[in-house]
């Protein structure tokens, strides 16, 4: 019996209605309109939940084994059908190029299925992303390296992104893993790199490594730094280079799996390069521009972290949801002294709602931040498609990632174990249900592809500083065209108020910070290749900017996910007026269109209400920060 609970209806909702009504069936999507992707989010609901969700309990508890005579990986059986389900479908196709047997699909559609996937089985469908990796490959490469991006996707080999490194860790640019060029074009590779997700396992007849690595032995190229590094082609069987018939075993192992707290299912791997035999790679286009092309897998990496994140987020609340509708326990709290009055449900307990609706409200938000990010890949590809850019589409879409994983992965993992479990009481805290796997396994969303403090300087240098403001100042504007349009009956006029307000909050402390940044006389740690002088100014004050990024990642999260919810609770109140009876999501709706439109206007009132206010404590916080723990001696700690 699966694990899984997909909100299918809010799901097809938030991609198709909400965001997807000018996307499908449109430009480079003109062959799959919203009927279609709707049946696609029908089955792969239905394939996630009875073919993967399956193992999701079994893998966990029996986890893969590594031998360390063969330095090989065995995972479980049950495993390996949801894989094989999961490839015999070939839904993956969707959004691959045309010339690796894909089709086009909206990255709406393909982060919907996302989520259902990964909120069944997060690691069975990272070990299944091979062609995803083929694209790159096909994209970057040079005319061989796109007949391996072939071979990849039509042999169903496995592929990794192969970054960190034992003392490097986030620090990327210290990695000193080598590539020593070869009279025959390749690359012998010499070093170790530590946690890489799906480094070995028998569940693909080969596994190609995306390797950063630092070139030596060529004129100028290689030297210190992020900008001293490439990427390499390194595969875990050499092969025949027009069949792809695997002929020897190059010189790469799984040293080590490590025994992690969570996400047991997923093998993250010590690589060792060239120990015992030289390990061959290819030179990734043959050119030596590695950080720009990695991080086309980071960026791709870090929304998945962050739908992971709200997928588990989504059925962690649904299996708190059933079990508070079949929980009996306690008389209504208006009966509490009496002794013989009727035991209820729990969930007619004022405090379980509270934390209900608090759970519902933060997941569909969440959701919506997705969809809202995915909408805005669509524009930059349809965009591509027609020939033009979208410049403001990149921007806000770049900016946006780092919420999506770091506001996303932080919000989820609370929720899943302050909320979803403390709903289920001591049941919750038992094998017996899946939420104590839920929170284990949840935990690394907040950890890898770079943790939350990573993602708050990232937010705030790069994606604001660096840019010069330019998304920041255009998301503002949509929130603030919001907060000064009104509805007919004024219903939402008091949460539109309650945003105002907390988009003031969050531009002061924005504000705040600048000035400190400015102040100081630093670009900053990641913005410092934008200046390379410093203007005059007490350094030191960059250090309250640093206190805080993390705090202004999340504030900018809160205000981002209520400006959704009550774009949301605006369609929904039409849809109740107009008496429609149209259910939402066509084939996905719920049985009581009326009950998922009001709890779509609860869910939003209940998140301005409950958490915008929170954001003049963290304005305040904010602004008393000083050098007072940057003072204090390390002894003390």
């Amino acid at each position: 019996m699966s694990h899984y609970r997909a909100n299918l209806p809010d799901l097809a909702f938030t991609c198709l209605e909400m965001f997807g009504a000018d996307i499908f069936g449109v430009g480079p999507y003109a062959d799959l309109d919203a009927d279609t992707a709707r049946d696609i989010l029908v089955e792969v609901e239905r394939l996630a939940r009875e073919e993967m969700g399956v193992s999701f309990a079994e893998a966990d508890r029996h986890p893969p084994r590594y031998d360390p005579a063969s330095r090989s990986v065995t995972l479980p059986a049950s495993m390996k059908a949801g894989l094989q389900a999961y490839l015999d479908a070939e839904f993956w196709r969707l959004g691959l190029p045309v010339e690796l047997g894909g089709q086009p699909a909206p990255r709406l559609l393909q982060w919907a299925m996302a989520e259902l996937y990964l909120g069944a089985h997060p690691a069975l469908w990272m070990y299944a992303g091979g062609p995803g990796y083929a694209a790159l490959i096909h994209r970057n490469g040079t005319p061989a390296q796109r007949r391996l991006a072939e071979i990849m996707v039509q042999r169903r080999w496995a592929a990794t992104m192969v970054l960190t490194e034992p003392d490097a860790g986030s620090d990327v640019g210290a990695g000193r893993t080598r590539a020593v060029a070869q009279p025959d074009g390749t690359w012998h590779l010499e070093g170790v790199k530590r946690f890489i997700t799906g480094g070995e396992h028998d569940l693909a007849e080969n596994i190609v490594h995306l390797v950063l690595a630092r070139p030596v032995g060529v004129p100028g190229v290689g030297g210190p730094g992020t900008k001293g590094l490439s990427l390499f082609l390194v595969p875990k069987l050499l092969f025949d280079a027009d069949t792809g018939e695997p002929v020897a075993r190059n010189g790469v192992f799984a040293t080590n799996v490590e025994h992690k707290m969570g996400l047991k299912a997923s093998t993250t791997c010590e690589l060792t390069f060239g120990a015992d035999a030289p390990a061959v790679g290819w030179l990734l286009g043959d050119t030596h521009d590695g950080i720009a092309q990695m991080f086309q897998v980071i960026e791709f990496a870090r929304m998945m972290v962050g739908t992971k994140a709200i997928a588990t987020a989504s059925t962690g609340y649904l299996h708190a949801l059933e079990h508070a509708r079949t929980r009996v326990q306690g008389p209504d709290l208006r009966h509490a002294a009496d002794k013989a009055a009727p035991r209820v449900p729990i969930i007619e307990h004022p405090d379980v709602r509270r934390s209900l609706l608090t759970q519902k409200a933060t997941v569909e938000g969440m959701r919506a931040l997705v969809m809202f990010t995915a909408a805005m890949q669509d524009r930059v590809a349809m965009a591509q498609a027609s020939g033009r850019t979208d410049e403001l589409a990149e921007r806000v879409n770049d900016l946006l990632l780092p919420v999506v994983k770091g506001y996303g992965s932080e919000r989820a993992w609370t929720l899943l174990g302050t909320e979803s479990l403390q709903t289920m009481g001591g049941s919750g805290y038992l094998e017996d249900y899946p939420l104590e796997q839920y929170v284990r396994d949840a935990k690394i969303d907040t950890l890898y592809e770079g943790t939350t403090a990573i993602q708050g300087l990232d937010f705030f240098f790069r994606k604001i500083v660096r840019d010069q403001g330019l998304a920041i100042t255009w998301l503002a504007g949509q929130v603030q065209a919001f907060v000064a349009a009104t509805d007919a009956d004024g219903r939402l006029k008091d949460e539109r108020a309650l945003l105002a307000a907390a988009a003031a909050d969050v531009q002061h402390m924005l504000g705040l910070m600048l000035g400190w940044l400015a102040a100081s006389g630093s670009p900053g740690p990641v913005a410092a290749e934008a200046s390379t002088e410093a203007a005059a100014g007490d350094p030191r004050l960059v250090y309250l900017v640093g206190q805080n990024t993390t705090r202004l990642l999340m504030a900018v999260g809160d205000l981002v996910v209520a400006w959704l919810l009550l774009r949301q609770a605006e369609m929904a109140l039409q849809r109740l007026d107009a008496r429609l009876g149209v259910s939402p999501g066509g084939a996905t709706a719920p049985e009581s269109p009326a009950a998922f439109w009001s709890g779509k206007v609860a869910a939003a009132q209940w998140f301005a209400r409950q958490v915008l206010p929170q954001l003049a404590a963290e304005r305040a916080s904010l602004q008393a920060s000083d050098l007072t723990l940057m003072d204090l001696p390390v002894e003390a700690f």
